[in-house]
């Protein structure tokens, strides 16, 4: 076994853990940033770099590459060690954000946010690896509430700085826009000082071969599916045939994956994982939370926007409640497992306190108050902080030290899909409640009060729906229709999304509790793995 000089043979001291933990919360905090703050500033980017027809793909190409990369890293981790692979990453996202920034077209953009998703890839799933490896399942959640403090944050955040930098037309002689990609730039340099200075994990050598067909198949199936969800499909419809190819396509190339893990002889994902109870169940409940999670952020903002007419900067502000409530709990949940050593508990409160609030979201209204919504968000906001490390947790306390890489970057790995998936889902549902609602709702309007709709065209009932301020220019009837339609809308949207965290509340109750190592258990366990390699 081969060790950094400054290396500890023993367990680190609190001290030391929290100093860890500052470098590795900026690091996710850059990544889970990103995916709230640029779609926010979007519009923006899109009218100055002149690219209206590829937009999406500067919120898709980061979701190919962060997505497909997550459960490589971990691997990778595992073989040549934490520390230079979180390094290697942090450096990544950083020269892609650098990029970014200075991008002079659509396509420069896109690809140079593609660079910042393989970066972002390692950022989320190493930051809980690494977590992993320094503290014991049983002591971990005392730190838990730090991570639930950057969700939370990243979660307003995201939106509010978007929406003051794409506000800002111009900041320091730069566009305003570009902004959100540069100020990245310190803050991934301090995670650097941080990790150089603290982050000393015993390296472990162990004999390998990287399974390069494995990870082919891996990255060119999820790239086909997240195509075919966030792409084709919403644009193109559900039935087209470059949607339909891409679901085939991902289809074989996951069933041609699953055959060459179980033949190869390092693999990149191995399958015997998923024999555990515990790694199978976490790791659908993960997918479930991650669309459960994703959905709320994404569609309390647009009620804010659409419905209640704020702007994107004070829709940001609004999700305060829905942080307080991840904090909050995050913290509540963490403090409680290590005290007592349960943990089957905490999702099986969240899971609840989460479709309950999603559940009474489809009682929202036009004229509902905001104290009310706030209630509703910080219930679905305390079910996550109760959810989300509590099954990392529970997660790592199953496996074998020599499997915790690669276990917790495929935990990762599969919120990151749920939440895409869960975001195209709830986007497509939304937009065809509301194609079939407006139209009725404008017929009904022209049979009562034909005046009402003085002056409205098609054209100008799709430049409404890109911008919501425009209906300040139609009848007082005509805009209380359209509000009525997006209503409407949202309820639909909620009430598919309520059934999916109900069904991980089932799932929750099936978790078998197994006792929390301790300090002295996980370090034994891991001179027990360092002692295998070496073997």
């Amino acid at each position: 076994m081969s060790k950094d000089t400054k290396v500890k043979s023993g367990p680190l001291s609190h001290k030391e853990i929290m100093t860890i933990l500052s470098g590795l919360m900026v690091g996710m905090l850059l990544a889970a940033l990103d995916q709230t703050i640029v779609s926010t500033a979007l519009k923006t980017i899109v009218v100055d770099l002149h690219g209206l027809n590829h937009y999406t793909w500067v919120v898709t190409a980061y979701l190919l590459t962060s997505t497909a990369s997550t459960p490589l890293y971990g691997k990778i981790s595992d073989l040549y060690g934490r520390r230079p692979v979180f390094q290697f990453a942090i450096i990544t996202f950083l020269i892609g954000s650098f990029a970014a920034g200075a991008a002079q077209t659509m396509n420069q953009l896109i690809i140079f946010r593609a660079l910042q998703g393989l970066g972002a890839g390692g950022l989320m799933s190493l930051t809980f690896v690494i977590i992993g490896d320094i503290v014991s399942p049983r002591e971990r959640g005392r730190y838990q509430g730090y991570f639930g403090a950057v969700w939370g944050l990243s979660s307003v955040a995201g939106p509010l700085l978007g929406g003051f930098f794409s506000d800002h037309h111009h900041l320091l002689g730069t566009a305003g826009w570009r902004w959100i990609f540069y100020i990245n730039l310190p803050f991934g340099i301090a995670a650097l000082i941080i990790t150089s200075a603290s982050l000393h994990i015993a390296k472990v050598r162990r004999e390998h071969k990287i399974d390069y067909l494995g990870a082919l198949l891996m990255v060119t199936g999820v790239s086909a599916l997240l195509l075919a969800i966030s792409v084709y499909g919403p644009q193109n419809g559900w039935t087209d045939s470059k949607t339909i190819i891409s679901f085939v396509a991902a289809a074989i190339l996951t069933v041609a994956f699953c055959f060459q893990e179980l033949r190869a002889p390092e693999p990149v994902l191995p399958l015997r994982l998923f024999k555990d109870h515990t790694v199978s169940l976490t790791s659908v409940m993960a997918f479930i939370i991650g669309a459960g999670m994703f959905g709320a952020i994404v569609m309390m903002p647009l009620y804010l926007q659409l419905v209640k007419g704020n702007s994107a900067t004070i829709s940001g502000l609004k999700l305060i409640p829905f942080m307080l409530g991840i904090v909050s709990m995050s913290i509540f949940s963490g403090k409680m497992i290590t005290k007592h050593g349960h943990y089957k508990r905490y999702p099986i409160i969240g899971l609840t306190l989460m479709t309950t609030g999603i559940a009474l979201m489809s009682l929202l209204n036009e004229t509902t108050p905001f104290w009310e919504l706030a209630i509703f968000a910080i219930l679905v906001g305390a079910g996550l902080g109760f959810c989300m490390q509590t099954i990392v947790i529970a997660l790592q306390n199953a496996v074998e030290f020599k499997d915790m890489g690669v276990a917790t970057s495929a935990n990762t790995f599969f919120r990151s899909v749920g939440a895409t998936i869960g975001v195209a889902i709830f986007g497509t549902i939304y937009a065809n409640s509301l194609g079939r609602y407006l139209p009725s709702g404008i017929k009904a309007l022209a049979a009562s009060k034909p005046q009402a709709l003085a002056g409205f065209t098609p054209a100008l009932s799709n430049q409404i729906q890109g911008n919501p301020a425009l209906l300040s220019k139609v009848s007082p009837e005509l805009k209380a229709t359209f509000l009525h339609s997006y209503v409407q809308a949202f309820h639909i949207v909620f009430y598919a999304a309520a059934p999916i965290t109900f069904v991980g509340l089932l799932l929750a109750f099936t978790l078998r509790e197994t006792p929390l190592r301790t300090g002295a258990q996980h370090h034994a366990a891991k001179e027990e793995a360092a002692g295998e390699a070496m073997a």
